[in-house]
C-alpha cells in the first residue's frame, strides 16, 4: 500500500476549517460518477466489538449464523485481507475515523487515553458538508473525549433499550436508535451513521450458546488454544454474541430497504480487533488483526464480489469522503477503495495493494508503570512480519494476573493447567516472553504457531519485510523508531487502574517519568 499525503503532517483546526468551507460547496456534487448527477451516498459503518476473520458464516464457519453479514457481502463484496490499525478497540477505532495509522495519533494511539481535538476525523468532515451525523452503541474510544461535544463518531442515539435482553449482552436496542436517527433527518440530507455494537466484547452468560443450540462438535478451535469442552463451549458464547450484533444489523437494512435507501447507501461491516481470547486480542498475530469485512454499494458497486487484495482499515475514512465527493485532508495515509469497489473484478484487483500495517502500545493495565508491549507489523499476502521492541516485558501482562487476557474460562483453564504437560505449550504460547522479531506464512498456518523468524530460508524474506516497515514507520512519523519512544509510556490511562501492579499508575495522570517532549491534549 503506497503512502499518500504528508507523512507527518496532522491537519490543525485551520486546515479543518478550510476544508469545512471547501466542502460546503460541493454539496450534492456526484461522488465518482462522470457526466451523471448522482445523490451523494449514505454511509452506515457496522462495528462489532472483538471478532476475529474467521467467524462469519460467509467466510465458512459452523458455529455461527451471519444472514446480514452474508447479505451486504453477496450483494457487495467480501474482502478476505482486512487488517486493522490495532489489535485493541481504541486505537483501532481511531485510526478508522482518521485515516492514520495508530502512532501517528498521539493519545487516541493508545488505549484509554485522551483523543486530541486537533485531530480531524471523517465524521466531521462530512457534518460539515451536509451529512446528518450520529452513532450508537461504542463509537471513537474508550477515552477521554475532554474538548470534543460529543464522541468523534458522531453525536449518540443512545435513547432506546430492549425490554428483555440476555446477561452479557447490551441492553441498548440498536435498530430502534437508527430508527430515531432517521426520522431526525432531514429529506434531502444524506447521512452517515455509525453502529458500534459492544458485542461480542466480554463478559458472556456462560453457556449461552449451547442453550441456544449450538453444537460443540462443530467448533474449530484455533492451533494456539486447547481443544477441550470448556474451550469450545466458550467459543460458542462469543459466536452467540456475534449474532447478537448481526441481528441487529440485518433490522437497520430491511428498515433502509422498507425506505428506499439501501440501493445508495455505502454499507461497511467489520470490528474493531481480534477475538477477545489468549493469543488474539491484544496480539498482533492473525486472529488479533486479521478481521471480517463486507462492504456494499448496489447503486455503484457490482455484487457477488471476493476480494482478495490486502486492505488496511486506514482506508476506510478516504473512501468516504471521496464517495461523499470530498478530497481527503492531508495526512491521511489511508487510500480510497472506491476502485475496489465499482470495479467488475474479483480476486486480485490492484497489484499495488499488497500490504497493510499494524502496532500496538498500551492495552489494559497490565504491567508495572502502566507499561505497554510495543510491537508494530507488516502484512503481505503471504507473510506476517512482527517486530517486538520491548522483548524483556511480558506480552500479556505482568504475572500472576497477564491482564492483556480477558478474564474468560478459557483464560481460567489455561493459568490453571499451566503445569500440564499437554497444556504447557498453550500456555506459553499466551502468555510467555516473545522474541524482537517473528515472522509467519499466514496462508500455511493462519494460526500463527511457528515462528520462522530464525529459520536460514526466510532470512532474506524477513529482512526485506523488517527494512520495509522500518522505512514505513519513519516517513510516517512515528515515535518508537525516530529516537522518542517513551513518549508512549507518558500518556494518562483514564480507564481502572490495578494497585497491585505497582509503580507509577494514577489514573488519568501523565506519568513524569517520560514526559520528553509531549505536549497536552
Amino acid at each position: 500500500m503506497a503512502i499518500t499525503g504528508s507523512a507527518t503532517s496532522a491537519i490543525n483546526r485551520r486546515d479543518f476549517l478550510r476544508i469545512s468551507a471547501v466542502s460546503s460547496t460541493l454539496c450534492g456534487a456526484p461522488a465518482i460518477v462522470k457526466g451523471a448527477k448522482r445523490r451523494r451516498p449514505n454511509i452506515l459503518f457496522a462495528i462489532s466489538d472483538d471478532q476475529s476473520f474467521a467467524h462469519t458464516s460467509a467466510a465458512g464457519c459452523r458455529t455461527v449464523r451471519t444472514p446480514a453479514f452474508d447479505r451486504v457481502a453477496e450483494r457487495g463484496v467480501l474482502f478476505t485481507n482486512a487488517i486493522c490499525g490495532s489489535p485493541g478497540c481504541a486505537p483501532s477505532r481511531a485510526a478508522i475515523l482518521t485515516g492514520r495509522h495508530h502512532w501517528q495519533l498521539r493519545e487516541a494511539g493508545t488505549h484509554a487515553s485522551y483523543f486530541p481535538t486537533d485531530l480531524v476525523v471523517y465524521p466531521q468532515l462530512l457534518e460539515a458538508a451536509g451529512y446528518h451525523v450520529g452513532m450508537t452503541g461504542k463509537g471513537a474510544g474508550p477515552a477521554n473525549f475532554q474538548g470534543w461535544k460529543h464522541n468523534p463518531a458522531g453525536r449518540s442515539y443512545d435513547r432506546h433499550k430492549l425490554s428483555t435482553r440476555i446477561q452479557g449482552l447490551s441492553a441498548l436496542d440498536y435498530a430502534a436508535n437508527f430508527a430515531e436517527f432517521l426520522n431526525e433527518k432531514p429529506e434531502d440530507r444524506p447521512f452517515c451513521f455509525w453502529f458500534g455494537a459492544t458485542e461480542p466484547h466480554r463478559a458472556y452468560q456462560e453457556g449461552v450458546g449451547r442453550a441456544a443450540g449450538k453444537k460443540l462438535e462443530d467448533v474449530q478451535v484455533p492451533a494456539f488454544l486447547p481443544d477441550c469442552e470448556i474451550v469450545r463451549s466458550d467459543i460458542l458464547d462469543y459466536c452467540f454474541e456475534i449474532e447478537h450484533f448481526d441481528k441487529h444489523l440485518g433490522q437497520m437494512l430491511d428498515l433502509l430497504e422498507k425506505r428506499g435507501e439501501l440501493e445508495n447507501t455505502i454499507v461497511v461491516v467489520t470490528s474493531d480487533n481480534g477475538m477477545p481470547f489468549p493469543r488474539a486480542k491484544a496480539n498482533m498475530y492473525e486472529y488479533g488483526i486479521h478481521l471480517p469485512l463486507a462492504i456494499s454499494w448496489p447503486a455503484e458497486a457490482p455484487g457477488g464480489r471476493v476480494i482478495e487484495d490486502v486492505v488496511s482499515f486506514v482506508d476506510f475514512a478516504p473512501t468516504f469522503l471521496e464517495a461523499a465527493g470530498l478530497t481527503p485532508p492531508p495526512g491521511m495515509v489511508g487510500q480510497s477503495l472506491l476502485g475496489l469497489l465499482c470495479s467488475k473484478k474479483s480476486g486480485r484487483v490492484d497489484p499495488k495493494r499488497n500490504v497493510a500495517y499494524s502496532g500496538r502500545e498500551r492495552h489494559s493495565h497490565a504491567r508495572y508503570d502502566n507499561l505497554g508491549y510495543p510491537s508494530r507489523a507488516i502484512r503481505t499476502e503471504r507473510f506476517l512480519y512482527i517486530r517486538n521492541f520491548a522483548p524483556e516485558r511480558w506480552p500479556a501482562g505482568d504475572p500472576p494476573g497477564f491482564y492483556d487476557i480477558d478474564d474468560s474460562p478459557t483464560k481460567r483453564y489455561l493459568l490453571e493447567h499451566r503445569e500440564d504437560p499437554t497444556i504447557r505449550r498453550f500456555f506459553e504460547l499466551a502468555c510467555g516472553k516473545r522474541p524482537a522479531e517473528e515472522l509467519y506464512d499466514v496462508v500455511a498456518d493462519p494460526d500463527c504457531v511457528r515462528n520462522l523468524a530464525g529459520e536460514p530460508r526466510y532470512q532474506q524474506t524477513k529482512q526485506l519485510l523488517a527494512t520495509q516497515l522500518e522505512r514505513t514507520l519513519r516517513e510516517t512519523g512515528d515515535p518508537r523508531v525516530l529516537g522518542d519512544p517513551d513518549i508512549w509510556e507518558s500518556y494518562p490511562r483514564f480507564s481502572p487502574m490495578r494497585p497491585e501492579l505497582g509503580g507509577f499508575a494514577e489514573q488519568g495522570k501523565y506519568n513524569p517519568k517520560y514526559q520528553r517532549g509531549m505536549r497536552k491534549p
